[in-house]
């Protein structure tokens, strides 16, 4: 994945327009195949990262730990770690990512009618 230089013109507008446009926002956090799907995995409950990874084979550990941090960073994952040998780390929505909830669902069915056509 690669990551706009913050310098960049296409960073400049791409910036603007999520602080107009509240839907763009949004859609910088969740968007791309990857957060999504790791948000729609995490709405049924805590998933350490190797049940995420079995659940999104195609996806990399690279950039699943990358897209973990987004989301962390993002307050939409919470990362807890437990003080174990060998340490265990489970994932989980926050109460702002539980709010995609009818958001995820409401893409869903979308997708379902869509695909259908």
């Amino acid at each position: 994945m690669a990551k706009i230089k913050e310098t960049s013109t296409n960073f400049a507008n791409k910036q603007a327009l999520a602080n107009y446009c509240l839907e763009v926002y949004a859609s910088n956090i969740i968007g791309g195949q990857w957060a999504l799907a790791i948000c729609c995995y995490l709405i049924n409950g805590k998933h350490r990262f190797g049940e995420l990874k079995k659940c999104l084979p195609n996806i990399t550990e690279r950039m699943l730990t990358l897209q973990l941090r987004k989301l962390e960073e993002n307050n939409i994952v919470k990362r807890t770690v437990f003080a174990e040998v060998p340490p265990r780390v489970e994932y989980e929505l926050t109460p702002i990512g539980y709010d995609l909830k009818p958001i995820i669902k409401e893409l869903e069915k979308w997708g379902k009618k869509h695909k259908l056509l």
